[in-house]
């Protein structure tokens, strides 16, 4: 059975030399009974009672004498812990157990304290210890005899509170093997040399009798405990047996007489004897039957390391010594011979396994041992991709694809692609092309490659599937390809499934030519997707489908745009026996918001005969819905799409005017646009035709709730040589003076005249403007007639102009003579005369007046004042004292006056007058530093001199007063 484990050489091998001369003695010492292993040292007893610690760099730290009898026949340290177990025997006495604190030293020896210490009940019978067994916290232990009985331990023998000792199972058979497995229930295993059997320790089946597992024991050493899984593990003569929890798992054939069996890792550490004889049940019991280690010293044995799991052996080979022990630490495995050698052995890095495995072709094996170690993605895809190589090679490239189809992630894809490129391979580079698509790896040149290779199978059937398999692949490419082949519906398709609205639109007018179908896809999408594809196309549209686009273009630039549905269709009845459709297209695969509603016709409607919903409800029912929610764009960014329409421009035009909540500002876009389309569509037509745009034009700009920069407007005008517009506007804008401008600088003096008339009276500026006008030319003045003496009466009368500057409009161009003008001097210079005089007399008077105010003023300051009044002027009684004169010639009797101390009194009859003066003269003086009060009323005085006279009186042209 055994060339059935394909053997390798996993492991390094080196022969360990101490680090002095006493661990090399120590390690051939005759004394040495005992060793073990944990937490990074090495435990040896002797047959003195003595413990030896020895360090990683293998030098002996530190000795301390246990027992003081008998020889230390079992040792174990707990892992992770600083205990130590160890058991002498002698087989006068009973076994004694100690457990030991190696971080605890005793105060007196300054060895390890000794925490507890108990001698091992076998019922008085002196039998070896054959088997020893711990749990990791010490409350229970179990020792096989070699007479058959088992002793459990149970207590705290850390703290040293007591131990009880029972013993649990006898047989007739020596004790080879006692194993804990903890659980729900704490199951001990025991061997003998005729049979495995289970005790149930602790929990639900306690105190039954040990059950028999097999009837088939094994050898001393030959049994252990897997740590990671909790199977005991037998090596038998025939093979290595597992055992769980249900009795016995799996076996795996190695034979040859097992000595001792243990784990190390993922491995089972085996030796076996080398000699052919094989071994006696007797011969398992060398220690106990009197049986020396001299007598095997030079017999030869054989170690193997075997991984059960994958079935091959990891490492093997044949000593010319028996082994005495296997111990591991330090992340390695030790073996120490009789002789006394130690050889290290160290597991290879997983890369030098693969090598070797790589070398031998075992790439399957390589597969399963990266996967048992649970390496990454990464490390088994490149195993898979060296896999698929070999069999590439090998010319199996159905199952070299799988390999490179496994290993996708993580390789190149070109590596593979290279190696299927011959026609012949088109199918496996096919199925990978899927592949990288279907794990979003492929880039653009691969879906170009995959879509060239449908292409040259001509397997339309397998292009459509994998457009429909929703597999991921470039869609740029993808649809470039379909549209470079003349696929177009399946382009379509594409752009539809995967939301590309614009690449269907695209497809549609530059590709297939299907303007209204475009057209109505697009009126079939939200507002912010219709949008910018109806703006890309419009002037296509436009071309193609006038009237529907510029309905679409009316319907979003006026807030009323919808989603167009199809009208649903009554139902129809299913026909008895035979499905409705078998077929089914690429429409069928586009989400359903995106694509128009199949309907099956029924029997009626194939025989011609109505459906049950009307037309006329079906429409009114799809539209039905609100129009949607969007921004609705300024009207001016259609603009520039009805370039070489301007038809269907004046309709989209007036349907944006007709709505009332529109912005001003688009409203001023709007009027300016339209009246320039009109005059354009005015400019390019003859007749009647150009009569009726000029009067849209006229009509549009005189609405009174038209908004229009009138610049704007007299500027389309002027371009359009359209005069209307620019009377039309000024007037609006009150340009008065600049309608009457256009007339006189074309020297219509007809409408020059019809002006003056109709806008003088509220323009008065134009009468002065009419005067230069009449008089530039003797035809002009010829043609104005007697209009000449009413212009120059207007202004005489209402004072538009001063003589003087009549005089000198007139002389301007020497057209006007004396005669015409001689009523209008005449006139003035007689008013002239008049005025002077009244000025002249309002002189003197002034000037009388002042005088004799200075007199009195004079007199009252130098003259003393007679006062003959006899009354009082308030109450009218007689005077008398005291009593109060005035300089006014009014008195008072004191009591009358109301005065208060020693305040000033006025005198009450003229305080009245004195107060208007003063709040005259007061409102002067505020009001003389008001420049612009006196300039607004020079700007609007007819007399201008007579103005400044005034406020000249009022001191506003007087010098500040100076500081005191």
């Amino acid at each position: 059975m055994m060339n059935k484990w394909k053997t390798f050489n996993f492991f390094d091998i080196s022969e360990v030399k101490p680090a002095d001369s006493e661990t090399t003695s120590l390690l051939n010492s005759p004394d040495f009974s005992s060793i073990c292993s944990g937490s990074e040292n090495i435990f040896v007893g002797s047959s003195h009672g003595q413990i030896r610690i020895v360090s990683n760099g293998f030098k002996l730290i530190r000795t301390f004498h246990a027992h003081h009898s008998g020889s230390i026949t079992h040792i174990k340290q707990i892992e992770g812990t600083s205990l130590l177990i160890t058991i002498s025997e002698d087989l006068s006495t009973d076994p004694v157990l100690k457990v030991w604190a190696l971080d605890k030293p005793d105060k007196q020896t300054g060895a390890p304290k000794c925490l507890s210490s108990l001698n091992i009940s076998n019922g008085r019978k002196q039998f070896p210890i054959s088997a020893f067994a711990t749990l990791d916290n010490l409350s229970q232990l179990a020792v096989g005899f070699a007479n058959g009985s088992v002793t459990v331990i149970r207590g705290d023998l850390i703290n040293d509170r007591g131990a009880k000792q029972r013993t649990v199972f006898e047989s007739d058979e020596p004790i080879t093997g006692v194993e804990f497995r903890e659980g729900p229930t704490t199951t001990l295993y025991l061997a003998t040399t005729g049979r495995i059997l289970t005790l149930t320790i602790t929990g639900r089946g306690q105190g039954q009798p040990a059950k028999n597992l097999e009837d088939n024991g094994c050898g001393l050493g030959c049994m252990t405990i897997d740590s990671d899984s909790g199977d005991i593990v037998v090596a038998r003569d025939d093979a290595i047996y597992f055992y769980g929890t249900n009795g016995r798992g799996p076996s795996y054939a190695y034979e040859g007489p097992k000595q001792t069996v243990s784990i190390f890792g993922d491995f089972v550490a085996l030796v076996t004897q080398a000699r052919s004889d094989p071994a006696s049940k007797t011969s398992m019991l060398p220690k106990f039957m009197g049986g020396t280690a001299g007598d095997d010293r030079y017999r030869s044995s054989t170690f193997a390391l075997l991984d059960t799991d994958l079935k091959y052996v990891a490492h093997t080979e044949m000593l010319a010594s028996q082994i005495r022990t296997v111990f591991a630490e330090w992340g390695d495995l030790f073996l120490l011979t009789l002789d006394g050698k130690l050889f290290r052995y160290h597991e290879k890095s997983l890369n030098q396994k693969l090598e070797i495995l790589y070398q031998r072709d075992l790439y399957v094996l390589a597969i399963n041992l990266a996967q048992k170690i649970g390496v990454d993605t990464a490390q088994r895809n490149i195993i898979l991709r060296k896999y698929g190589d070999y069999l590439h090679r090998k010319g199996d490239y159905d199952t070299a694809m799988q390999q490179y189809l496994k290993a996708i992630d993580n390789t190149e894809p070109s590596q593979v692609i290279r190696k299927f490129l011959d026609s012949q391979r088109i199918n496996n580079l096919i199925e990978y092309l899927e592949e990288l698509h279907e794990h979003d790896k492929a880039t653009v040149d691969h879906t170009t490659l995959l879509l060239n290779c449908y292409a040259k199978l001509k397997d339309t059937d397998k292009l459509e599937n994998f457009i429909k398999s929703g597999t991921n692949f470039d869609l740029e490419t993808a649809i470039a390809m379909c549209r470079q082949g003349g696929y177009h519906d399946q382009a379509v398709f594409l752009s539809k499934k995967h939301g590309e609205y614009d690449r269907v639109v695209d497809i549609l007018i530059e590709d297939s030519k299907k303007f209204d179908e475009a057209l109505d896809y697009i009126h079939r999408q939200e507002a912010d997707v219709a949008y910018p594809n109806l703006m890309r196309y419009a002037r296509v549209l436009l071309e193609h489908c006038p009237d529907e686009t510029t309905q679409l273009f009316i319907e979003y630039y006026t807030g009323k745009y919808r989603i167009k549905k199809d009208v649903p269709l009554a139902p129809a009845p299913a026909t008895p026996g035979v499905a409705a459709s078998a077929v089914q297209n690429l429409a069928s695969f586009i989400p359903l918001p995106y694509r128009q509603a199949t309907v099956t016709p029924s029997p009626a409607t194939q025989d011609n005969q109505p459906l049950s919903l009307s037309t006329e409800e079906a429409v009114a029912a799809a539209n039905a819905d609100s129009p949607c929610d969007y921004k609705v764009p300024k009207p001016r960014t259609a603009f520039s799409s009805f370039v070489d329409h301007p038809d269907q421009f004046v309709v989209f035009l007036e349907a944006c005017l007709n709505e009332t909540d529109m912005d001003e500002a688009d409203k001023v876009d709007l009027h300016t646009t339209l009246f320039e389309i009109y005059l354009d569509l005015a400019g390019n037509k003859t007749g009647n035709a150009k009569q009726k745009w000029e009067a849209k034009a006229k009509t549009l700009i005189d609405g009174r709730e038209v908004s229009m920069d009138a610049s704007n407007v007299l500027l389309l005008s002027h371009l359009s040589d359209f005069r209307d517009g620019s009377v039309l506007v000024r007037e609006q804008q009150g340009l008065r003076f600049d309608i009457f401008r256009s007339y006189a600088s074309v020297g219509d003096t007809a409408s020059v005249i019809k002006a003056l008339r109709k806008y003088g009276p509220e323009e008065p500026q134009l009468y002065p403007a009419a005067l230069a006008y009449f008089t530039s030319s003797p035809k002009i003045l010829d043609e104005a007639g007697i209009e000449l003496d009413s212009v120059l009466k207007k202004i005489d009368e209402d004072g538009l102009m001063a003589p003087l500057q009549v005089i000198q409009t007139l002389s301007t161009n020497a057209v006007a003579t004396m005669g015409m003008v001689k009523k209008y001097l005449s006139d003035t210079i007689e008013r002239e005369r008049k005025e002077i005089s009244n000025n002249r007399r309002l002189i003197e008077s002034y000037r009388g007046e002042t005088d004799a105010k200075r007199k009195e003023m004079d007199e009252l300051g130098t003259k003393a004042a007679v006062f003959q009044t006899r009354r009082c002027s308030a109450c009218g009684g007689s005077l008398d004292l005291p009593t109060v004169h005035f300089l006014c010639k009014h008195s008072f009797h004191q009591r009358c006056l109301n005065q208060i101390g020693d305040e000033d009194v006025e005198c009450p009859k003229c305080a009245p007058t004195n107060n208007n003066i003063r709040a005259f003269r007061k409102a002067q003086e505020e009001s003389a530093d008001r420049h612009d009060m006196f300039q607004d009323a020079l700007q609007r005085s007819r007399d201008k001199f007579g103005t400044i006279s005034e406020f000249f009186g009022r001191g506003v042209m007087a010098a500040p007063a100076a500081a005191e």
